[in-house]
């Protein structure tokens, strides 16, 4: 299975901007994933042509499956965060991660009927201050509607914006998740032309076998967007190292 998580930058380039939506649609298609977690998506908003990006991104995709989740309010449209799916979505739940007077944010929590069994996927886009990110961390883990399904495989996706890399050991680690985007050198995403932070990040948890985890960094991707897209291949199961061993 491959899961893609992508920071779009509403369509616009990152160097050239321009809005060319269908730059995204061509690095997406190249990676041919099956689960798609996307940023920064735009609706019925001017820079992009007031455009309904999620319904022209399920389309182009072919995925009946697909999940909008609007964060920031812009006249009668607006930005946020897009799940696509090629298997059912069986549950489907929006949290809001806004912090008191800060930007709103949000993650999306989905339940994945894949063919391998069901996957519990979140999407987010974390915020800008550190002390803002550690609270959407804690709220999230914390969040009932999270933990009700804390015995399932889980990932955790997005722009995590956490240019020093502190949020595994001060908050995953702690709650059994492992980073498949560590060492953050390897994983370098932004800026897209010049990547120099590792801020698209991915975090798993239960029984789930990484096999590949990597940024796709070439010509079109360095100018479709102001993030490098990020490629997980993965099967649900134990490790088979820890096969076998006692409980």
């Amino acid at each position: 299975m491959r899961l893609l998580t992508y920071n779009i930058h509403k369509g616009i380039g990152g160097r050239d901007r321009r809005y060319r939506i269908e730059r995204i649609v061509e690095v997406i298609e190249s990676q041919n994933p099956d689960l798609i977690c996307l940023q920064e998506v735009d609706r019925n908003v001017r820079r992009s042509r007031f455009h309904d990006q999620p319904s022209e991104l399920a389309t182009a995709f072919r995925f009946d499956f697909h999940l909008f989740q609007l964060n920031v309010k812009l006249g009668t449209g607006g930005y946020g965060n897009l799940l696509l799916s090629r298997w059912p979505i069986e549950e489907r739940h929006q949290v809001s991660l806004r912090l008191n007077w800060r930007k709103p944010r949000g993650a999306q929590l989905a339940i994945i009927g894949t063919p391998e069994g069901p996957l519990q996927l979140v999407n987010w886009h974390l915020g800008l201050a550190e002390h803002e990110r550690q609270w959407q961390v804690s709220h999230l883990l914390a969040h009932d509607l999270f933990r009700k399904a804390e015995d399932l495989p889980t990932w955790i996706t997005g722009d995590f914006n956490d240019w020093r890399n502190k949020l595994f050991r001060a908050q995953f680690m702690a709650s059994g998740f492992h980073q498949a985007t560590a060492p953050p050198s390897r994983f370098r995403s932004f800026p897209a032309y010049l990547p120099v932070a590792s801020l698209d990040k991915a975090f798993h948890r239960g029984a789930i076998q990484v096999k590949h985890t990597r940024v796709v960094h070439d010509r079109l991707t360095r100018e479709a967007s102001d993030h490098l897209p990020l490629v997980i291949d993965f099967h649900l199961g134990e490790p088979p190292a820890q096969r076998g061993k006692p409980a």
